[in-house]
């Protein structure tokens, strides 16, 4: 069975106020690790003390890892402080993937990238959202994702947000299955796919996780709730139960 763990993005408002506290909340609610994005006024040292007088871990980080070096390098000391096993570029923006040539110059940026993630030990994923999995005539019928398998180095991963892929009406489970041990990472988002409302607790939404876990080889899967219309710790509580339960 695959640890779990919470995207801190979800907690960001309640971290920027109290993360020792949230973060004492989020260990005691069972969870495995965490996913950083971002450190809230935390330094990488201080929250790796931290997790680990809780035992937490935490596996991944999303960085700035294609802007230029001298982000990359900076991301990459505070991902190796935490102690991450895994480097993720969270975002491209949708309007970034308007044609082949785009979507080629972020593979090659990805790739330039790829060299300095695996001298600090880690491997390199990317995070998609729906527009990845959008075809369009711009790209000749074809979505982003397909053109992404094509070009990108075979040791790029990806960080597989189930939630996004089904929001493009695109089959998660199918996806999954494709990449095998190239998705090491699964976000596990639930609401309603193909709406705008927020986000629910994991297992309280229309996601269907059985088939996307019997297609995994994912090491973790990862809650995240990017907007919640209720109280978010009760949410992150009530997905932690439900992970734990599959």
């Amino acid at each position: 069975m695959a640890k779990i763990a919470v995207q801190l993005y979800t907690v960001r408002e309640a971290l920027q106020s109290d993360y020792d506290g949230v973060i004492r909340q989020i260990a005691a609610m069972g969870y495995d690790g965490v996913e950083a994005a971002g450190m809230y006024g935390a330094g990488a040292k201080q929250a790796r003390a931290l997790y680990d007088s809780l035992g937490l871990s935490a596996p991944s980080a999303h960085l700035r890892l294609i802007d230029d070096a001298a982000s990359r390098a900076q991301a990459l000391d505070d991902a190796a402080a935490l102690g991450c096993a895994f480097a993720v570029v969270p975002y491209i923006p949708p309007e970034q993937f308007a044609s082949v040539e785009q979507v080629a110059g972020h593979c090659d940026r990805l790739n330039a990238a790829l060299p300095d993630v695996q001298a600090r030990g880690m491997r390199l994923l990317y995070h998609n959202h729906w527009w990845e999995f959008t075809a369009s005539p711009a790209l000749d019928g074809r979505t982003p994702f397909d053109l992404m398998l094509e070009r990108l180095d075979p040791a790029v991963g990806f960080e597989i947000d189930t939630y996004w892929v089904q929001h493009a009406g695109v089959d998660p489970a199918a996806v999954i299955a494709g990449l095998g041990e190239r998705a090491p990472l699964l976000h596990m988002k639930d609401g309603h796919p193909g709406t705008d409302q927020a986000m629910l607790a994991v297992g309280d939404g229309a996601m269907h996780f059985q088939p996307i876990i019997a297609a995994s080889r994912a090491e973790w899967w990862i809650a995240e709730l990017d907007r919640h219309d209720g109280d978010m710790l009760t949410a992150v509580r009530r997905s932690a139960a439900y992970l734990k339960s599959l």
